[in-house]
């Protein structure tokens, strides 16, 4: 295929799948800001989207700027693609498009499996230590959070044992105005519960699973 043919297919993934109803901007905290009758819509559409939406037309969303990641990321979580775990951590280690970090996060999270925290305690690990850098820190905490109270583990002790990692963090330079870790947790686990009432609607997505613990 042609590098035009090749720019024209990426053009129209983002068409369909990033921009409608300016789908990229509502995913995440946007959706609390929704009415109901506005949000089951916009949820009944994603559930579509990614039951249609092909593993090689996510890969090249993943590959583009933050508005594709972004938007991928939330269709993967809801069609509950898991083998995209590997690749979700990377890009969330990696760090390099802003704002599509907090979704790797919450697809991590809706996968809820201990495998699905290896990439947020890396995370951790490698930005709490660089209170100058204000990425996903409290995303990714709050994932690890939610998975821990899911899995029984205790994954995000060492972070938020006192001095730990966490406060550390908080306490800069430069000093942040932080919320509670549980608040976090509460945060991502509000998005979780969108992304499990849009995959009703996710044609390839099996309905016989139990809905996921907060």
């Amino acid at each position: 295929m042609r590098r035009t043919d090749e720019e024209a297919e990426r053009a129209k993934l983002i068409r369909r799948y990033v921009t409608p109803d300016r789908r990229y901007l509502k995913l995440g905290g946007g959706l609390l800001g929704m009415s109901g009758r506005d949000r089951a819509k916009f949820l009944q559409k994603l559930g579509k989207a990614a039951g249609e939406i092909s593993p090689g037309e996510l890969g090249v969303l993943l590959d583009r700027g933050w508005r594709e990641g972004k938007t991928a990321a939330w269709l993967i979580a809801v069609a509950d693609r898991t083998e995209f775990r590997e690749r979700l951590g990377e890009l969330l280690l990696a760090s390099e498009a802003p704002y599509a970090g907090h979704a790797y996060c919450v697809a991590l999270a809706a996968f809820g499996t201990p495998a699905d925290a290896d990439p947020l305690v890396a995370y951790l690990d490698r930005y709490l230590p660089r209170p100058d850098l204000y990425y996903d820190q409290e995303a990714a905490l709050g994932a690890l959070l939610m998975l821990d109270a899911k899995l029984g583990t205790d994954h995000a002790a060492r972070f938020l044992a006192p001095d730990g990692l966490w406060q550390q963090w908080i306490d800069g330079p430069p000093s942040k105005d932080c919320d509670t870790p549980d608040s976090y947790r509460e945060f991502i686990g509000q998005l979780c519960a969108f992304a499990d009432e849009s995959a009703k609607h996710c044609p390839t997505r099996r309905h016989d699973v139990p809905p996921r613990r907060r």
